[in-house]
Formats: C-alpha cells, sequence, structure tokens
C-alpha cells in the first residue's frame, strides 16, 4: 500500500490522454487515492469474512461445549441405572464407554474450534489495525490533494502573469511613449504657430483701419 509507488504508476492516471497529461500530479494523486480506496473496500470486505469465521468457531466451541457435557452426562446415567439394577452392567459400561469417547471427541473438536477463533480474532487485529491506517491515509492524501490543487492554480496563474510581463517589448514600449510626446510637442507647437499668424493678421487689419 506504498503511495509513492501508486502515484508515481504512469499509465493508470488516465490512459486515453497524452503522455504529458499522464504526469499530472493532480491526475495521479487522484488515482493513487481511488486505488487506495480500492484497497479499502477489499480490506473491509475480507476483515468481515474473517469476523464471520470468528463467529462460527466461537458457535461451535459453544456446541462441542454443550455435546461433551451431554454425553458426560449420558455416562454417568447409564452407570448409575447399572448400579440400581434397572439395566445389564455389561452394557452399561458399552454404553457407557462409548459416550466418553464422544465426549472426548467433542472435547478435542472444541479445543480445536478454541485455536482457530484465537488465530482468527489475531487476523482480525492485524486487518483492523491495517485498515484505520488506510483510512488515515486516505484522508491525508485528500487533504494534500486539495492543497496541491491550490498550488497548482496560483504557480499556473503566476506562471500566466509572469509570461505575459516576459513578453512586453520595453524598449519598444519606450520608444512609442517618445513618439507620442513629440507628437504633442508638434501638436503644441503648430497650435503656437497658428497663433502668432493669427495675431499677424489681426495685427495688419488694425494698421489699415488706423491709417
Amino acid at each position: 500500500m506504498n503511495i509513492f509507488k501508486r502515484l508515481f504508476t504512469i499509465g493508470k492516471a488516465e490512459s486515453h490522454s497524452a503522455l504529458d497529461k499522464l504526469e499530472d500530479p493532480i491526475k495521479m494523486t487522484e488515482q493513487g487515492i481511488r486505488d487506495l480506496k480500492s484497497d479499502l473496500d477489499k480490506a473491509l470486505h475480507a476483515l468481515a469474512e474473517i469476523k464471520a469465521l470468528s463467529i462460527r468457531a466461537r458457535n461451535d466451541m459453544q456446541t462441542y461445549s454443550n455435546k461433551a457435557e451431554d454425553y458426560e452426562q449420558k455416562a454417568m446415567l447409564l452407570l448409575q441405572q447399572a448400579q440400581k439394577g434397572e439395566m445389564d452392567a455389561t452394557e452399561a459400561d458399552r454404553l457407557a464407554t462409548e459416550a466418553l469417547t464422544k465426549k472426548e471427541e467433542n472435547q478435542k473438536s472444541h479445543a480445536q474450534s478454541k485455536a482457530d477463533k484465537e488465530k482468527f480474532d489475531g487476523n482480525i487485529a492485524t486487518m483492523e489495525s491495517n485498515i484505520k491506517r488506510l483510512k488515515s491515509q486516505i484522508s491525508q492524501y485528500e487533504n494534500e490533494l486539495r492543497t496541491l490543487k491550490a498550488r497548482v492554480k496560483v504557480g499556473t496563474a503566476t506562471k500566466n502573469i509572469n509570461k505575459q510581463m516576459a513578453q512586453i517589448d520595453g524598449s519598444s514600449t519606450i520608444s512609442m511613449l517618445e513618439r507620442m510626446k513629440e507628437k504633442v510637442a508638434q501638436e503644441e507647437a503648430l497650435a503656437e504657430s497658428y497663433g502668432e499668424i493669427a495675431n499677424e493678421s489681426r495685427s495688419v487689419d488694425e494698421e489699415i483701419d488706423k491709417a
């Protein structure tokens, strides 16, 4: 369940994208999280199956224990009947022996079921620990994915701004501003020239009127 191994397995992120898209960190992280969640589902399913086996072993233990006690009581009852003369002693001994044999068989089965349950319970404890750690990893990487998306967004915006700034031609901008200044100066000079001409025209008219 190594997340880094999953995150850098190129090809799972988006099999129908171009090669550069396959290495997109966000897509790779999302794929890694999906893989972890798939592992979690499988682990939960396996845990349920092992718990079912443990429950069955526990029930078997109880069943075998009850049977062993039952056969022991039957053996004692047979011997008591023989002592009271209620049945043949030889037959009572034979049946009591059979009952005690059955008791031992059920005791052995009980012991085996107990051992199985202990093994299953150990597996359950290990799997629950792994599942808890896996859930924590998924939560951690989901948080990191949100941070990664924010970082990519900021990085993309910064890159675009820097790209635009890099494309600005400083010399051409300065040249344009100088041309604008020169044009304004020309317009101002032209306006002043027209003003002088207008003044000269008025002076000639005044001289004529005074003559």
